[in-house]
């Protein structure tokens, strides 16, 4: 099948082997992969910060950017959670809508793609140690992404995975939270470390590079030997 992929700012700028380890899972599912180059971001950044037209207008042209009907994936909860939740409502009663609201029901997840449209969960990676897995809050609340990680982290080779009792704890990033509520942004970000430190964990994974991103920083000032990996990092191992 044909896949239009999103990549989201973050795994642009910062992370682009997220991106093209996410290019090989879905070529390894079978997909036709196809990257639009016009792409840039789908609006959440300026929503959040409550710029209601500036977000309008990214997200117009996100729409533009990804025309039917072509199923669309992207390495991130967080960002398919705000396409989701917010386009319909934020362009009802305009000439966008239609568009906005089909475009909700074929945007993916990476992990939820390949479990529930793909219907692959072993893709031969090889990962040897201990890891855990963080519920990112736009995967799992607005996505409600919750077995099919670990669902997918069950197949890799080598790889014994322990549930966290602060799996499903925010871990602090939030966007413009960590800016504006820093001192309260490091101490989530502590405990959720804490928590995979307690059992054992060599990696910590996740589906959204923004958390594993905020939660990295934390670990490599405190000097912890804990890595982490993006889903489509993993999938990709041998």
């Amino acid at each position: 099948m044909n896949v239009q992929l999103f990549i989201p700012c973050f795994v642009d700028q910062l992370y682009p082997e997220v991106g093209m380890n996410t290019v090989r899972v879905l070529e390894q599912a079978g997909c036709t992969v196809q990257y639009n180059s016009n792409q840039t971001c789908c609006g959440q950044p300026a929503y959040n910060a409550g710029y209601m037209q500036e977000a309008r207008k990214v997200s117009e042209k996100f729409i533009a950017d990804f025309p039917a009907p072509d199923y669309i994936v992207a390495p991130s909860g967080s960002c398919v959670g705000y396409v989701r939740g917010s386009y319909e409502e934020m362009f009802n009663n305009t000439s966008c809508h239609n568009d906005a609201k089909a475009l909700t029901g074929r945007i993916y997840e990476l992990s939820e793609f390949l479990i529930d449209i793909v219907k692959k969960e072993d893709f031969g990676a090889k990962l040897k140690g201990v890891a855990t897995y963080h519920d990112a809050c736009g995967a799992l609340r607005e996505c409600g992404i919750k077995s099919g990680p670990r669902k997918l982290l069950a197949q890799v080779s080598g790889l014994e995975l322990r549930e966290m009792k602060e799996c499903e704890t925010c871990c602090g990033f939030g966007g413009t939270f960590a800016v504006k509520y820093e001192p309260i942004s490091i101490g989530m970000a502590q405990t959720k470390v804490q928590s995979a430190l307690e059992v054992g964990a060599e990696y910590l994974i996740s589906t959204d590079i923004s958390c594993l991103m905020h939660m990295d920083a934390y670990i490599r000032k405190a000097g912890i030997p804990l890595k982490v990996m993006h889903l489509a990092d993993v999938l990709v191992s041998s």
